[in-house]
């Protein structure tokens, strides 16, 4: 396999000509980091792909601008048989390029500093920092053994001697670091992670269940104060164990079954509001808890908000005429929805993006722009 050439194609695809992460992606045999992975089946659920066995999909798979799905349910594909259908939610993958390196630019690294990567993942992150800054310069550290392991195998193939730590990142995390670049999502904030920090020291991060990134400076109290960058990322929460907990999908079903306690037309058109990340942010915001899931068939559209406090919604609607909603529980997750779709039309946007950032010595998160504010606990 030409890899070099793939490589180079990849890093001509996400870095600009003078970056500084040009180089270091360009040198990364990605191949290496995925050599099984999961792929969406046709009909639901995920099909185990081997590399050798198709090289030509490997190679388009590993170099290509997309994540690739290397663990579901807690299963990793890695360990996987053939005939295994694994369920649940993904649990692991190798983050898209262009990803990686957009969350490296906004930790502003210079050579010479110590990085600490949250959520080893296949270890491209790992690779690309260790090629730049050197190795002894990068600690990547994971909650799942087999991560931290095949990740450190894999990248001392390569050459590269990154220190690895298998640990609950939500909990102490040994070292001091002037860079923290976390491709796993929290809220509120980890203690832990501003304690790793050294006086003045930038973390990189996205809220749970939002399209936020997150950079901050941390201040002289052990906070941090900065922005929510005019920019977006999603990334998998944290966890503290092989796979997440249980869903919510004893409320879905009632979602999709239930007649509901109310009954009423609404305005605005169903739509998948996780594809609109301002407005899905927002609403994670303003109603902590909330999933979403969405249904489009031939003439008809169904979107679904249910909340662990019981709340449920189902909005109905051909193409894009206002929907029929059934809603039930202790609050009406659907004018929850119209509130923020409503704020964003009357005021030309949602106060998110760029809005100041605080957040406390205990990880507690209060985000401001002019007066509007919200805090996640």
């Amino acid at each position: 396999m030409d890899w070099q050439r793939h490589a180079a194609e990849l890093a001509a695809r996400t870095t600009d000509p003078d970056s500084r992460w040009r180089d270091p992606v360009s040198r990364v045999p990605r191949h290496l980091l995925v050599p099984r992975w999961w792929e969406p089946a046709e009909g639901g659920g995920w099909r185990l792909q081997v590399g050798e066995s198709d090289p030509d999909l490997w190679v388009r798979r590993a170099f290509g601008n997309n994540s690739v799905v290397t663990s579901v349910g807690g299963l990793h594909a890695d360990h996987a048989k053939p005939d295994d259908i694994p369920t649940g939610r993904t649990t692991s993958s190798a983050t898209l390029t262009t990803l990686v390196v957009k969350m490296l630019r906004h930790a502003r690294i210079h050579d010479g500093q110590d990085l600490l990567d949250l959520g080893t993942g296949a270890g491209g992150l790992t690779a690309i920092a260790a090629l730049r800054l050197g190795s002894w310069h990068v600690t990547s550290v994971d909650v799942d053994k087999y991560l931290t392991e095949a990740a450190k195998d894999r990248l001392n193939g390569m050459g590269l001697k990154a220190n690895f730590h298998t640990l609950d990142a939500t909990g102490p995390i040994p070292g001091q670091y002037d860079r923290a670049v976390a491709t796993v999502a929290a809220r509120p904030i980890p203690e832990s992670w501003l304690q790793a920090l050294r006086p003045g020291g930038r973390l990189v991060t996205t809220i749970a269940d939002t399209a936020l990134i997150l950079t901050v400076w941390k201040d002289p109290d052990g906070g941090a104060s900065g922005v929510i960058e005019r920019d977006w990322a999603g990334f998998m929460t944290t966890r503290t164990g092989p796979t997440y907990p249980p869903g919510l999908e004893h409320l879905f079903r009632a979602a999709r079954e239930g007649e509901g306690e109310e009954v009423k037309s609404y305005r605005y058109p169903v739509a998948d509001i996780r594809d609109n990340w301002e407005i899905w942010s927002m609403l994670t915001i303003t109603t902590p808890g909330v999933e979403i899931d969405f249904e489009a068939r031939p003439g008809k559209r169904t979107a679904y908000l249910v909340h662990p406090d019981g709340s449920w919604a189902r909005a109905e609607a051909e193409r894009y005429e206002p929907p029929t909603v059934h809603q039930s529980g202790p609050r009406r997750l659907w004018d929850d929805l119209e509130r923020i779709r409503n704020w964003r039309e009357v005021e030309g946007g949602l106060p998110l993006f760029g809005c100041n950032a605080k957040v406390d010595p205990d990880g507690v998160i209060h985000l401001s722009r002019g007066q509007w504010s919200a805090t996640l606990r």
